[in-house]
């Protein structure tokens, strides 16, 4: 199955759509062009609320991985294996950080610490 979903996860289901989706695109299962099921489909193979799948598509669009249009439905836009797998890793590392009880701010200033002047490729 493309999506999948933990109803026992702590992290909302429309993020674990959107997280299951980047999956497989980096892993290659989906390419630019391909279509996603419709919202209408996939809740109802999911048992979940047609919105929730809809807010996680949503999370796609805003990230330019998916295109959304009324008629067409979800279209995969682009594929860049690496930003997907970033930004899965970094929503991984924010919602263990919230766990552990870390604010906004200390979150942000450990990132800032390890990416600072001297770290990383770009320096």
């Amino acid at each position: 199955m493309l999506v999948t979903i933990d109803h026992s996860s702590p992290i909302g289901l429309a993020e674990q759509i959107a997280a299951s989706v980047r999956r497989s695109m980096a892993e290659g299962k989906l390419r630019k062009g391909d279509r996603l099921p419709s919202a209408r489909a996939l809740a109802r193979t999911l048992d979940i609320n047609m919105h929730t799948v809809l807010r996680g598509y949503q999370i796609l669009k805003e990230d330019q991985l998916i295109d959304l249009r009324p008629g067409r439905g979800a279209v995969v836009a682009a594929v860049a294996a690496n930003q997907i797998m970033v930004v899965d890793a970094c929503l991984h590392f924010i919602q263990a950080a919230q766990k552990a009880g870390m604010t906004s701010h200390e979150i942000l200033s450990l990132v800032a610490e390890h990416v600072g002047p001297g770290r990383g490729a770009s320096n």
